[in-house]
């Protein structure tokens, strides 16, 4: 997806706001103030614990909640112009720094600041929506956390083939309006090598995602590759129910998906880079620039298989597999 289209889906560019790095360094208020900004619902109990784990390092970094920091949180549930209203809100209130959970947050994030700091987890291909100059050196008021490297598309794949061998059409869910597409090249490369025919399953909304998924059904041998974005986590539950409804393997980008019934995950630990962004927070509020605070890969993956569900989908998963998993729900 074009970074254009991406901004049309965000909307109109909010209201540029907020005082310089410098006039911000210089602040004498003994309070700070950090913005935090996600897509999702205050609900999403997944989220919640990512959001108290960055709290958690806050404080063991010397940042206590009614003392010396005060911490805004906004969920606009997944709608577009409640994350606009939200970043406009955030930037009005004059925080030091932003936290932005996901790609669509640090674009309306964008747009309504160019100088109060932003740090991102989750968001990724930030060269490609200009979040960033560059990785190394990322030039202006972005940094932060990418969890998924384009290469990773090719591992999820090749996981869901040693997982469910007899899979020969493999769906891959998005919304192509807010996943970033960086990760279609390794996952074709992989198609071929594994002789798996590649679906496109595209949504944009809760309905479509059910007549999507019930239309790629209908053909035998198939699995699902769930691509990290802001809607398929958003939709998660309804995707997971949907392919055990219709029995499809399917391996997911986040961990919650598979504590909620879905079948593996793999990727990065999501609370240990809530972490690290914390340290970066902390850095920012004691006079770093986001500018020269390179972008940082993922340090730790892990694989997590649903035993319960192979058994439901009636897969019998390698020993060799299972034995290198990380974590195994009985």
């Amino acid at each position: 997806m074009r970074r254009r289209e991406f901004i049309a889906l965000i909307g109109g560019a909010a209201a540029s706001a907020g005082s310089p790095l410098m006039a911000r360094a210089q602040q004498t208020s003994s309070i700070r103030r950090v913005g935090v900004l996600t897509s999702l619902a205050v609900a999403d109990v997944e989220s919640q614990v990512l959001i108290a784990a960055f709290r958690q390092e806050l404080q063991k970094l010397g940042w206590s909640e009614g003392g010396n920091i005060r911490i805004d949180d906004r969920w606009p549930a997944g709608d577009p112009d409640g994350l606009r209203r939200y970043a406009t809100e955030l930037v009005s209130l004059k925080a030091d720094v932003i936290l932005g959970y996901g790609t669509p947050p640090v674009v309306a994030l964008q747009q309504a600041t160019q100088t109060i700091p932003i740090v991102f987890v989750n968001a990724n291909d930030p060269v490609g929506f200009g979040f960033v100059k560059s990785i190394a050196r990322p030039g202006g008021n972005i940094t932060g956390f990418v969890s998924f490297e384009p290469a990773m598309g090719g591992k999820w794949l090749e996981t869901l083939s040693e997982i469910a061998p007899g899979v020969a059409r493999v769906g891959l869910i998005y919304n192509p309006q807010t996943h970033t597409g960086q990760h279609f090249p390794s996952i074709e490369t992989a198609s071929r090598s594994l002789a798996v025919e590649l679906v496109r399953v595209p949504f944009r909304e809760a309905a479509e995602i059910e007549h999507q998924i019930d239309d790629f059904a209908r053909m035998r041998n198939g699995g699902l590759v769930v691509l990290p974005d802001n809607s398929t986590n958003l939709h998660r539950h309804l995707i997971v129910s949907l392919a055990a409804h219709h029995k499809l393997p399917a391996i997911y980008p986040f961990r919650h998906f598979v504590t909620n019934g879905g079948l593996a995950y793999y990727g990065t630990d999501t609370t240990e880079t809530f972490r690290r962004a914390a340290g970066y927070v902390d850095r920012i509020l004691k006079g770093a620039h986001p500018a020269d605070l390179p972008v940082q890969a993922p340090t730790k993956f892990e694989l997590l298989i649903n035993l319960k569900t192979a058994k439901a989908l009636g897969l019998d998963v390698p020993p060799t597999l299972v034995a290198r998993a990380d974590e195994v729900i009985e």
